[in-house]
């Protein structure tokens, strides 16, 4: 029989423990964001509390979907999708003449530009970089046949890539990458 034991007023079978893992740590980004909640609370500044609130409530959704917010890049991506959305409401507001409501987006969209040059991304010469390594060794290794984009892109991203966990834009890579191909074929 097991032994248990009493933890604050329940019992416990000592060989069903679970031991506790270390929680996935919030991006940075998400961090700030919510210091950040907490000042313009303090300060009554009404536009950036918009933007930050309905930036938390779409991170709080995204949680409770398969694919949660766990990285800046993520964050940077919800970042334009937001901005994008608010130039599109900006241009719509204009068209019904409507001042106030394109003011309101104007400092909407200069909020969330603010938070777009706050996450850091790898520079193009680095990316350039890892690109033409994974390259050269696909040269190497395919011994005259054609390297595929698919499979660069792999090599880089990929679980033990060079750029794996890094702060890219995958459209920035899958762009260099093309163009490497490109001239590798020329």
């Amino acid at each position: 029989m097991a032994s248990l034991y009493r933890t604050s007023m329940r019992f416990r079978c000592l060989q069903c423990r679970t031991y506790a893992t270390a929680a996935p740590t919030a991006p940075p980004m998400l961090l700030k964001l919510r210091q950040d909640l907490k000042t313009a609370m303090q300060q009554k500044d009404k536009p950036r509390l918009n933007v930050l609130r309905s930036l938390l409530a779409d991170v709080t959704n995204a949680a409770k979907t398969s694919s949660p917010i766990q990285s800046d890049m993520q964050m940077l991506s919800l970042l334009r999708k937001r901005l994008a959305a608010a130039e599109t409401a900006k241009k719509e507001f204009e068209g019904a003449g409507r001042k106030d409501l394109v003011e309101q987006e104007d400092a909407q969209a200069k909020v969330l530009a603010d938070y777009m040059g706050g996450v850091e991304t790898m520079g193009a010469d680095s990316i350039s970089e890892a690109v033409k390594a994974v390259v050269e060794e696909g040269k190497a290794a395919a011994s005259g046949k054609a390297m595929v984009m698919g499979d660069v892109l792999k090599k880089l991203l990929g679980t033990g890539g060079s750029l794996e966990g890094k702060n890219v834009e995958r459209s920035e890579v899958a762009r260099v990458v093309k163009q490497m191909l490109g001239q590798q074929g020329a």
